[in-house]
């Protein structure tokens, strides 16, 4: 599997070449919950999206804005900051801030929503036996660890003031029992999240707040699955699914994973299958994302064959050189898919809150299963992260997180095409998320690289890990999320060293 691997570099148009915004800006009225820092910065960003200041364009001065917004310089100089940061703008010294070339919503936001979609009858099917759940120790000491976010990147501060305001409001029904599917506020705002970033129509009666992925997928076992279906999922992929899966289903069978992920050639041989597990955005482990094709042909073959597809769309925020494709729940026309996310890898691993987008015609199904696992998630963490997405702040923070993970997958790429050279670098999946995969060469053996990555303290995953049944090249997951940029240089000064040390000659060796 190869991907290539090119740059997307943006700059601003020189100052001779780009215009300087020289009009006034439309003065929004200052909100109660608002800062003025808040406010400059809503109106600058707000005026940069309506295209008022087009890229390329010279914002104006913080002086000419102190004097026409009646604020300081230095709020203005704030709120200039925090645009810089969240990569809407750029600095140019001695020449002023300009607005960037490729905006921060356009790696955010995927294609308009699909037509409205029929719903297939719903399947009764129950199992009542609990999942084991496979423990795995934690490894937020090791260095290149996959699928870890940085957590000194979330605003925990103002996480703390939804917290505490949520709990002084909390309506007094609320502490005698939720609704079963969720606060509606917080199922309200994922309906709104999912329909401007991921393309998804749906309403607030179709998000299920689950705790994560893996209750997700136990909740999906226990509404849609008897004891004697058949469950295809990812190979390789998501290593605990089989374990979810086995109280639920007779036959957990593995589907090869190909250039353009799930393979539906391979899953058609299996005429038993009720379901399927997958990750087309950003395939778990190899970071293939699924081609448009392939996602028709996927929902064509799950309407034909009756299978309900489970969408994991665990990472899909970060996309790094282009705007994401739609979800595969967009595509879906016939009620087939179910989509799962999760804020635990966006926000910080603790906080346990997920969502479903289940289809009306199973909500039945999966009120039966709610009752029968009992509530998850708190309901004042609910109410917080409603009001957290609601002002903005999820948004601005995973603004900002991608532009530092976007830097820090620049400079891991960098360091791997000095460290293998002259030989090229193949990767899949360095486009987005928390990880990619290297697919070594020859000449670095997997086995000598583990050793030496060992020998100094470099805790690396590998694909087969992540195998049931495929033969997958020598290759292994580069998690650079959840190092801060003085770690990410110490890690990859021992990684060259780890690669250098196995990497042997393969002329002296024949």
């Amino acid at each position: 599997m190869k991907i290539a691997i090119s740059k997307n570099l943006t700059k601003p148009l020189s100052a001779k070449a780009a215009a300087t915004a020289t009009f006034d800006l439309p003065v929004l009225p200052l909100l109660e919950t608002e800062t003025r820092q808040t406010w400059v910065y809503r109106l600058l960003r707000e005026a940069i999206l309506r295209g008022s200041l087009q890229a390329g364009m010279r914002v104006p001065s913080s002086r000419a804005l102190s004097k026409q917004l009646e604020v300081s310089r230095s709020t203005v100089e704030v709120a200039f900051d925090q645009l810089r940061a969240e990569g809407y703008v750029s600095g140019v010294v001695g020449s002023g801030t300009y607005v960037s070339a490729a905006l921060p919503d356009q790696f955010l936001r995927a294609a308009s929503q699909a037509p409205a979609r029929k719903s297939p009858a719903p399947h009764a099917g129950s199992a009542d036996a609990s999942a084991s759940a496979t423990l795995r120790a934690s490894r937020l000491d090791a260095a290149f660890v996959a699928r870890i976010a940085d957590p000194t990147l979330f605003p925990l501060a103002t996480w703390r003031r939804h917290l505490q305001a949520a709990a002084r409001s909390l309506p007094m029904h609320e502490l005698m029992g939720g609704d079963l599917f969720g606060s509606l506020s917080l199922r309200t705002q994922v309906a709104r999240y999912l329909g401007a970033a991921r393309g998804i129509a749906c309403d607030p009666a179709q998000i299920v707040i689950v705790t994560g992925i893996r209750q997700a997928l136990h909740l999906a076992g226990r509404a849609l699955l008897k004891p004697t279906d058949t469950v295809l999922l990812e190979d390789p992929g998501y290593v605990l699914a089989s374990d979810i899966f086995a109280p639920y289903a007779q036959s957990i069978v593995p589907v090869a994973i190909d250039a353009s992920g799930f393979s539906v050639a391979d899953a058609r041989r299996h005429a038993d299958a009720r379901a399927a597990h997958i990750t087309p955005a950003h395939q778990s482990p190899t970071g293939v994302t699924m081609p448009v094709a392939r996602r028709l042909e996927l929902l064509n073959w799950a309407k034909e064959q009756q299978v309900w597809l489970l969408e994991d769309d665990y990472d899909s925020e970060f996309n790094y050189r282009s705007a994401p494709l739609p979800a595969l729940k967009n595509l879906d026309q016939h009620d087939r898919v179910i989509h799962c996310g999760s804020f635990n890898k966006t926000m910080f691993s603790e906080l346990r809150i997920g969502y479903m987008v289940v289809p009306r015609a199973l909500l039945p199904a999966f009120a039966l299963a709610c009752r029968a696992m009992g509530p998850s998630v708190g309901v004042i963490e609910q109410r917080a992260l409603a009001s957290f997405i609601e002002d903005g702040g999820f948004a601005r923070h995973v603004r900002r997180s991608r532009i530092v993970y976007a830097s820090r997958r620049e400079r891991v790429l960098a360091s791997l095409r000095e460290a293998v050279a002259p030989l090229p670098l193949h990767t899949s999946g360095e486009h987005g998320g928390f990880h990619f995969v290297w697919w070594l060469p020859e000449c670095i053996p997997l086995a000598a690289l583990l050793q030496q990555a060992n020998v100094r303290s470099l805790r690396i995953d590998v694909v087969a890990d992540h195998c049931r049944s495929s033969q997958m090249p020598p290759g292994i997951l580069i998690g650079d999320s959840a190092l801060s940029d003085e770690g990410l240089d110490d890690a990859l000064a021992r990684l060259r060293e780890a690669i250098a040390a196995a990497r042997v000659d393969l002329a002296k060796r024949s």
